[in-house]
């Protein structure tokens, strides 16, 4: 199967490449926006999602799409809303208009925002944030496509060994914390997350492409409290302080979900570990494999308040 994968070159990109390389055959097109060099020995084309132009020429030489490009996170997202809406949502209008393939498409649990409950692809959604709105709107364009959505938990953990790795995940950040200062600040600590490890984006990816599964997926591993994961991480760094505030933290997101029906449809099930997430940046920090912690690539919100999007 010839493959596209529109915004290969991140971090969540980085995975799926790897993981689909050894039986698909697959070209990456991206912009490079927190990249300076792209040296995987994979078909590349340097191009923005927003040159329809050269987008569309090239798309339908492809069996399948997968579309990774976007402005990611709540904070990145609010720094230029109409941009965020250009690129998360408006760019796959376009593609909707001229791609007539298979699609698969990465768009979060963020959507469902603060709820009670365990909330499955039928519950209603309460977007908290230009990123969630974004894709919704994205959502809603691709329904009449051959489309699988798979609708993200909050990833964690390392996805191969050139895409930069996301210091501002829970997960990831808390480990940093853990190891550069001993100790964890958590705000409240009884807000749901579903996690998700980020080769677990790769993994459902690369069971769903072939099959004729289409539709609203939740993935995520498990569901874990963020004071849960603090304490985990207590485990492996034993050094480490847990600071707990009944402070408000300005993420508001509070939610749960299932990911059964994509069990259900497809046999698939996210396994990779929490503890494993926490071990590979354990070794990526604790063995200095990383210059600058506080380097602004490393976050999304902090990198696109310097820099932009040229």
């Amino acid at each position: 199967m010839k493959i596209l994968v529109v915004g290969g070159a991140g971090y969540v990109g980085g995975g799926i490449v790897d993981k689909l390389v050894p039986n698909h055959e697959v070209t990456v097109y991206d912009s490079l926006v927190y990249e300076t060099t792209y040296r995987k020995d994979v078909d590349f084309i340097y191009g923005d999602i927003r040159d329809h132009k050269k987008l569309n020429t090239i798309l339908n030489n492809y069996d399948s799409v997968i579309w990774l490009a976007a402005l990611v996170g709540d904070g990145a997202c609010s720094i230029n809303p109409s941009l965020t809406q250009e690129i998360n949502a408006e760019s796959v209008k376009n593609l909707t208009k001229n791609y007539s393939g298979r699609i698969v498409f990465l768009s979060t649990c963020s959507v469902y925002g603060a709820q009670e409950g365990v909330l499955s692809e039928d519950s209603s959604t309460n977007p908290l944030s230009e990123y969630a709105s974004s894709k919704l709107i994205a959502e809603k364009y691709l329904e009449d496509s051959n489309v699988i959505i798979f609708r993200l938990g909050t990833l964690f953990g390392i996805s191969d060994q050139y895409s930069r790795i996301r210091l501002d995940l829970v997960v990831n950040i808390l480990v940093t914390k853990a190891l550069m200062e001993n100790k964890m600040s958590v705000f409240g600590g009884d807000q749901w997350r579903p996690l998700l490890h980020v080769n677990d984006v790769a993994n459902a990816i690369d069971v769903t492409i072939e099959t004729q599964v289409k539709g609203i997926f939740n993935l995520h591993y498990q569901n874990f409290k963020i004071i849960e994961i603090a304490e985990e991480i207590e485990k492996k760094i034993t050094t480490a302080e847990i600071i707990k505030t009944p402070l408000e933290f300005q993420d508001a997101r509070n939610y749960q979900v299932t990911s059964e029906k994509l069990h259900r449809e497809t046999g698939f099930k996210a396994e990779v570990d929490l503890k494993v997430g926490i071990d590979e940046i354990y070794e990526l920090i604790s063995k200095n494999r990383i210059k600058d912690i506080s380097d602004p690539r490393y976050s999304n919100q902090n990198f696109l308040n310097l820099y932009g999007v040229k």
